[in-house]
């Protein structure tokens, strides 16, 4: 049974920092791109960002670019988003996804979906 699994979630002041985790199980995920979406109450879910098998193709959204990163392990099957310098607006539930493909930007490409964990940034 595939399974990812976030982890890391919290509340935390403007200007701070989390950093998120996915472990994947169930099967390798280590040619599959990986990538984060957040969902705030009211909104959509939108991409964040994505990392591709290679690990040498990362991508974000213009709104998280230069603040969030994302990083793989795949000996250790999981993904991180290291988010910092928060910001009220960050706040959302956090989502992990796994698809065998290469385009990474709409969520309904991806096969995979953790549970999801909540961030919130206070002002």
């Amino acid at each position: 049974q595939v399974q990812l699994v976030e982890s890391g979630g919290g509340l935390v002041q403007a200007g701070g920092s989390l950093r998120l985790s996915c472990a994947a199980s169930g099967r390798s995920f280590s040619t599959y791109t990986m990538g984060w979406f957040r969902q705030a109450p009211g909104k959509e879910r939108e991409f964040v960002a994505a990392i591709r098998w290679s690990a040498g193709s990362t991508y974000y959204a213009d709104s998280v670019k230069g603040r969030f990163t994302i990083s793989r392990d795949n000996a250790k099957n999981t993904v991180y988003l290291q988010m910092n310098s928060l910001k009220p607006e960050d706040t959302a539930v956090y989502y992990c996804a796994a698809h065998s493909g290469t385009y990474y930007y709409t969520s309904d490409v991806y096969d995979y979906w953790g549970q999801g964990t909540q961030v919130t940034v206070s002002s």
